[in-house]
């Protein structure tokens, strides 16, 4: 199986830093950076530290892409036979453990307070979620990708 990661208008420096070495060490072979989420290097090539910082040199041997965009990215992802899922509370999600993968998966992730758009979910095959048991409705963006990617390898 392929993995890749789709990060969309995750704002936080250390979350994107944390998410490159958490998808290294799951084997994931891409992290697509989409909106704002912050990027490896700035427009002018430099390392930009607090991703450096928590990535602890991931960012150097993951490979990544930036796009303003993320449905240009999904098409033609799409098109190359890569399944899409996002990760995501909703109506139409399933728990993260009955996801049935093989092939090539990008797994979706959004902003750490809004998550996942209703057209980026529009656009994914399969929505996903953690369950919650406490009191809070969500995890850690990055701790959720951890969740996934690790599950996602059994």
């Amino acid at each position: 199986m392929e993995i890749s990661v789709l990060l969309h208008n995750v704002r936080s420096s250390h979350n994107v830093g944390s998410i490159f070495r958490t998808a290294d060490a799951a084997g994931a072979g891409n992290i697509f950076l989409t909106g704002y989420t912050p990027t490896p290097k700035d427009r002018f090539g430099r390392k930009q530290k607090d991703i450096a910082k928590t990535a602890l040199g991931a960012e150097e041997y993951i490979d990544w892409q930036y796009a303003k965009d993320p449905f240009s990215i999904l098409k033609e992802s799409k098109k190359e036979g890569w399944r899409i899922v996002g990760v995501e509370q909703d109506p139409r999600s399933n728990l993260y453990t009955e996801l049935k993968l093989s092939g090539k998966v990008i797994f979706v992730f959004g902003n750490e307070v809004r998550g996942l758009s209703k057209q980026l979910r529009e656009e994914c095959d399969d929505l996903i979620e953690i369950p919650m048991k406490g009191q809070k409705e969500s995890l850690n963006v990055s701790v959720a990708v951890g969740i996934v990617l690790f599950n996602a390898l059994k």
